[in-house]
């Protein structure tokens, strides 16, 4: 199914993590290279089952503290110190005027747990440090109620759960302020790029 333009940030809100249990399966599908996204908005698809948006390959987002599909440490966790993750990211469509991240949780036991949301990023950075979100970046909610980051800390005993990054390429500004939730971002979509890591706790 072909998505207008203007639904792109709707799947990638979906892509960051839509309740139930489908992660297990979107880890797989994307286990063996990032995301990645491109400059063509209107190549989108939305497939059946786990939700995916493929587009042109080129726009991409990594970790150097964890491989694609591989466990995050624990010093980004609950369990840790709950820095944020460091992130890499290149390709970024020539037209963007703001970044946006999100990263969710869609094993939460209920539903899909917001665990960082970052708009304003410019187009001309190339990622973050560990703990190293400053400048004018705006922070949103998270789902435990606070803003900025909060680790992944799934329940204990529990299977590994996904934590899906969803990096979004906005050919507008979002006009997002601090305290928002990606439900509200509306502004049309260039280009997507995700990446998926995995935390269990004993």
């Amino acid at each position: 199914m072909k998505l207008a333009p203007a639904l792109l940030v709707a799947a990638a809100v979906a892509i960051a993590g839509c309740g139930g249990s489908s992660g297990r399966s979107s880890s797989s599908s994307t286990s063996s290279s990032t995301s990645t996204a491109g400059a063509s908005a209107t190549t989108a698809a939305v497939n059946p089952g786990p939700p995916r948006v493929h587009l042109a390959a080129g726009f991409r987002l990594s970790s150097p503290a964890f491989r694609v599909g591989g466990s995050i440490p624990r010093v980004y966790t609950c369990d840790g110190r709950g820095t944020s993750l460091p992130l890499r990211w290149s390709g970024v469509p020539r037209a963007t005027k703001e970044l946006v991240l999100v990263m969710r949780d869609p094993d939460a036991p209920g539903g899909s747990f917001v665990h960082w949301a970052l708009a304003g990023i410019s187009p001309a950075t190339q990622g973050f440090p560990a703990a190293g979100v400053t400048g004018q970046i705006v922070a949103g909610r998270n789902s435990a109620g606070s803003l900025g980051y909060t680790g992944p800390c799934p329940p204990k005993g529990a299977a590994a759960h996904d934590y899906v990054l969803t990096l979004i390429a906005l050919a507008s500004a979002s006009g997002l302020r601090p305290g928002f939730t990606p439900g509200q971002l509306r502004s049309r979509a260039l280009g997507i790029a995700t990446l998926i890591g995995t935390y269990a706790r004993s």
